[in-house]
């Protein structure tokens, strides 16, 4: 089948470069000339495992091209794929003016049957929108103007693994109203389906509201467990222990139960602030989502509040070494990462910072800067003449490192675990001054 979709950020590319992988015919569009060109020479702007050789694989095969020719790529695809961003205003809401835009550049240049599927995080009624906009364009032409169906066919893709959730769904959602938009859609999927994944067909709102719902939920277990970490610090449980216990029950499952410094990313926040503003628009409270938001917010301030309590409000003159500052492992990305907020608190109270991640050095430049902190080479590194080592990304070669040789290059003796990703009983026999969240 022909593909189009428009926007090649982390969705689009992921969606773009794997759908040609099985086989269909993908143009990529973007207004982003610079970001083209650097695909078109085979430089990928995000990192995602596996993403490089995917593309590189199939856009030497012709079926995944980029281009910046919005008419020729509308020309193009039996599907048109909206895939461009969603950034969220002060209030919460999503700004759909990118989404509207293609919509109504599809109108313009359409000239045979497609379905348009909204495949960018949108709140409910998108797609109500994206089929006014589409209508609009197309009446403008005259008569002779082709029909279209609008779809909403949400990604559930995990930063990281991107690549094995969109190769490998465990379901594929779609909203569409009419037979002839499911039937495209059923064969576009026909590749997946066919291994196991289940397509799951309902209407266009619902579908749009499943997206939130999903990361919404994911995001509930996560401050759940957070706060309950809160809690067994205070009254002398141990939180790994707790996590075993309650995710060995099979209503439960042992996924999203480890305690940390908070979530993070493009996702969660942003779908978390979205679903609450659907709620409020419609005069609704969702109360357990509200709790879910402030504990993740409160919970990006704990590690700031370990080190306080350890060292003082005053911190000039201390050095802490930083491990991780994407806001998980296997990403770049450090949108709402709590490494941001634990830097800025340390900076404010005079400290000086020595940081180091395997990815995201260059991404965390534009949002931390320069000043107070150095950027180092290697984990060793940072540790050099530190007073504190403080883990905020759970990279799994942070938790393989030799720690008495870290030990043996600080200042101090003091080890903070954002992520309880280091081994408490080697970390203390190593002669470390270990704290983690909710451990005794």
């Amino acid at each position: 089948m022909k593909i189009t979709v428009f926007g090649s950020g982390y969705v689009g590319l992921v969606s773009g470069a794997c759908l040609a992988d099985v086989g269909h015919d993908v143009i990529c569009v973007d207004v982003d000339a610079q970001k083209i060109a650097a695909l078109n020479q085979g430089k990928v702007p995000i990192h995602e495992p596996g993403l490089d050789a995917i593309i590189a694989r199939n856009h030497a095969a012709g079926r995944l091209q980029f281009t910046t020719d919005a008419p020729r790529a509308v020309k193009h695809g039996e599907v048109q794929f909206i895939a461009v961003g969603t950034p969220p205003g002060e209030d919460g809401s999503a700004d759909l003016q990118y989404v509207l835009a293609v919509a109504n550049t599809v109108g313009e240049h359409l000239d045979h049957y497609a379905v348009v599927v909204t495949k960018s995080t949108v709140p409910v009624g998108t797609s109500d929108k994206v089929h006014g906009a589409l209508a609009n364009a197309l009446r403008s032409r005259g008569a002779n103007a082709p029909e279209f169906s609008v779809a909403s066919n949400p990604e559930f893709l995990r930063e990281g693994a991107a690549i094995v959730d969109f190769m490998k769904p465990t379901r594929i959602v779609v909203g569409a109203k009419d037979a002839r938009a499911k039937t495209l859609l059923d064969a576009l999927y026909a590749p997946f389906t066919s291994t196991g994944a289940a397509m799951i067909h309902m209407d266009v709102r619902s579908a749009e509201l499943t997206k939130y719902a999903c990361n919404a939920m994911l995001a509930t277990r996560i401050s759940f467990m957070n706060d309950l970490a809160n809690l067994a610090e205070l009254i002398g449980a141990d939180i790994e222990n707790i996590k075993q216990g309650i995710g060995s029950d099979f209503r439960i499952g042992p996924h999203f139960l480890n305690a940390g410094c908070g979530y993070g990313g493009s996702c969660f926040p942003k779908d978390v602030k979205a679903l609450l503003r659907t709620a409020n628009e419609v005069g609704y409270n969702l109360r357990v989502v509200e709790a879910v938001e402030k504990v993740n917010d409160d919970q990006k301030h704990i590690l700031g509040k370990k080190i306080v309590a350890r060292f003082g409000e005053d911190l000039r003159g201390k050095r802490f070494a930083i491990w991780g500052l994407a806001f998980k492992p296997d990403t770049d990305d450090m949108r709402e990462a709590p490494s941001v907020v634990l830097i800025n608190f340390l900076r404010n109270r005079g400290a000086t910072v020595a940081a180091y991640d395997p990815v995201a050095m260059f991404e965390a430049q534009n949002y931390l800067g320069t000043d107070g902190i150095t950027y180092v080479d290697s984990p060793l590194d940072a540790v050099v003449d530190a007073d504190a080592l403080i883990v905020v990304t759970e990279w799994k070669r942070f938790a393989q490192t030799d720690l008495a040789t870290t030990k043996k290059a600080m200042r101090g003796v003091v080890l903070v675990d954002g992520r309880n990703c280091i081994n408490a009983v080697s970390a203390r026999a190593a002669g470390f001054e270990y704290i983690g969240i909710g451990l005794v």
